[in-house]
């Protein structure tokens, strides 16, 4: 395998951890919903212990996609995690929080008290996925970095990533991501939760929730698809070309091939559930659409010659998989260890159906003493 083969390779695998991360955003979500769902003690304890089984998951896939971009493509890590550190460092303190919370919550004489722990959840569900969905869209519209000598980044503003938020585009993407997790939280608690209440008012909330993602993620896909995009040129400069992303998606048919079968997938688990009473596993549908879209979404800000991170102030300096890289030899090395990852994923598939085999009642969480 050659350098350009395994600059592909890793990022395809970034694609994927991504749309994995994005799909588990639904802990969030549903933190977000804990008061709107949850009308007295016992039914958000359910909620809570539905999510618990599930928020580490989350959590380590944060982790694990910031350290295989740290170790594929690290000019990207020092560039975004080092320059736009505000924002990062929000979005971590937003997951400490849920950490905490999960942990401390039903402990016995917490001198918070469990309403304030159910508080530092909200604020977790609320921020994290608004915070996450702007910046990943600043891999389409840009962020203010300059790349000075030995590649010493130098941000523009003194905002450190908090620029993002005065961008009204990344907006669409940020209330996008924070719809659906809303959304598949409610088709979650309808497949694991066994409470007639808590189910039914989940059905409300599909909807309710659903039409907005719908309308920002149009929207979004909208503004992209009719931009200006970051692409190099055959002179290997950056410049700005008409349509890029368009472009992009009609000249890689597979991909999207693999874009398209994500939202149908997305659309058919939303649509089901609303119109069929009965049915409750929706969220194999939206989960498993959702990672096919965000893997076609990041395939095309990243191949067919375009920039994945492009700079708004230098465009020479914006990141592309070929100068952002690890080494051949890192990312040769690398390969070999990512051969493990189908046992990974086998194991989290393992874990996940043995943690929700049947849906969770309030009788089984009074029998149990280990709950959060």
């Amino acid at each position: 395998m050659d350098l350009n083969i395994l600059q592909h390779y890793w990022w395809i695998l970034l694609c994927i951890l991504g749309g994995l991360l994005v799909f588990l955003l639904f802990v969030q979500g549903g933190q977000s919903l804990l008061y709107t769902l949850g009308k007295t003690r016992d039914e958000r304890d359910l909620i809570v212990n539905s999510l618990g089984h599930k928020w580490e998951f989350t959590f380590t896939t944060l982790v694990v996609f910031g350290g295989a971009f740290f170790a594929s493509f690290p000019l990207f890590y020092s560039t975004s995690f080092g320059g736009a550190y505000v924002v990062w460092m929000l979005i971590l303190f937003c997951f400490v929080l849920q950490a905490v919370s999960f942990e401390y919550r039903s402990k016995k004489n917490n001198f918070l008290g469990t309403k304030t722990y159910e508080i530092f959840l909200m604020i977790n569900g609320f921020a994290a996925p608004l915070l996450l969905g702007a910046a990943v869209a600043t891999f389409f519209t840009g962020s203010p970095f300059r790349l000075a000598e030995m590649n010493r980044v130098e941000w523009m503003t003194s905002w450190r990533g908090l620029d993002a938020l005065f961008v009204l585009a990344n907006y669409l993407l940020a209330f996008a991501v924070f719809f659906l997790a809303r959304t598949q939280a409610a088709l979650y608690f309808i497949l694991t939760i066994n409470n007639e209440d808590i189910c039914k008012r989940s059905r409300a909330q599909v909807l309710y929730n659903a039409v907005p993602f719908i309308i920002f993620f149009l929207l979004f896909l909208a503004h992209i698809f009719t931009k200006e995009g970051y692409a190099i040129g055959a002179d290997g400069q950056i410049e700005l070309v008409k349509y890029k992303y368009f472009y992009n998606l009609i000249e890689m048919p597979v991909n999207t091939l693999i874009f398209l079968l994500g939202v149908a997938g997305v659309l058919f688990g939303i649509i089901r559930t609303i119109f069929i009473q009965t049915w409750r596993k929706g969220i194999w549908y939206t989960g498993a659409g959702t990672i096919l879209a965000v893997i076609g979404l990041l395939i095309i800000v990243g191949f067919n010659d375009t920039a994945f991170y492009p700079s708004s102030t230098d465009l020479n300096s914006s990141l592309t998989i070929y100068n952002a890289s690890s080494s051949l030899y890192t990312l040769k090395a690398m390969s070999w260890v990512s051969l493990v990852i189908p046992f990974v994923i086998a194991y989290i598939w393992y874990a996940w159906r043995s943690m929700t085999n049947k849906p969770l009642d309030s009788k089984e969480l009074k029998e149990t003493d280990n709950k959060y």
